[in-house]
């Protein structure tokens, strides 16, 4: 990587009623990695995520805000917080939950593999990565979804719906995101496969998975076992 601002990294924080948890977060992920800004995506949550944000960009200019007009999914708002990266001229790009499912405390880790890689995934399903606090249920689901998914589209990818990543901004040009058809978790599995297609490098590095702290989980049956279906969509599409 070269020049100034194939340096800069801003990662991309989604949020829908995160009210609890958008101060802690961002707070946690400037400590572990001061060099990051953070771009807090709202969608217009109803709990004021978006004003609380609003107030904590206004102290720290390393915080900024995009307003959403509505909850378009998950997918929708990477592509706007990516767009938003891309424009300002950040060398690197990075997601993760704003829950603290994502430790902040792997950022580095993330960073540092950039270096070496063009995207850099979290995995819960390499030696040293995992879940807490899931039932037996959520693990087959989740582990037995991303098997599905490496097995369709012939990847050697263990951990294909996470979604703490860091891009280099090569691949975000490169895959074309106003054609990105996913979203939610089928959306991960799309990014990832279209890097690969593209011939960039993809490395997994080890992360610890944990239940979030307070609200309501977003991830449910029906999300999973539609990224499973959507699977052969993005099998048969090929994104030569």
């Amino acid at each position: 990587m070269t020049g100034t601002g194939e340096r800069r990294a801003l990662l991309c924080l989604p949020t829908y009623n995160e009210r609890e948890n958008v101060g802690p977060v961002t707070e946690a992920i400037l400590a572990a990695a001061p060099g990051v800004d953070v771009l807090v995506i709202d969608d217009d949550s109803p709990d004021g995520t978006g004003q609380l944000a609003d107030a904590l960009a206004a102290r720290d200019r390393r915080i900024h805000v995009l307003h959403r007009a509505g909850k378009e999914g998950l997918g929708k708002a990477y592509l706007a917080g990516f767009a938003w990266a891309l424009e300002r001229g950040y060398g690197l790009v990075l997601e993760m939950d704003a829950d603290f499912s994502h430790d902040p405390r792997y950022l580095p880790t993330l960073l540092a593999g950039a270096a070496q890689a063009d995207l850099v995934l979290g995995s819960r399903y390499v030696p040293g990565g995992g879940t807490e606090n899931w039932g037996l249920a959520r693990r087959l689901l989740s582990r037995g979804g991303s098997l599905y998914a490496r097995l369709i589209l012939g990847v050697p990818i263990r951990d294909l719906t996470g979604g703490f990543k860091c891009f280099r901004r090569e691949v975000l040009e490169a895959i074309d995101l106003p054609t990105v058809q996913c979203s939610g978790y089928a959306f991960q599995i799309e990014l990832t496969y279209r890097a690969l297609r593209k011939g960039f490098r993809v490395v997994e590095v080890p992360i610890v998975f944990v239940d979030r702290r307070v609200g309501q989980s977003k991830m449910s049956r029906r999300i999973v076992l539609e990224a499973v279906r959507k699977v052969w969509s993005i099998r048969l599409s090929g994104f030569r």
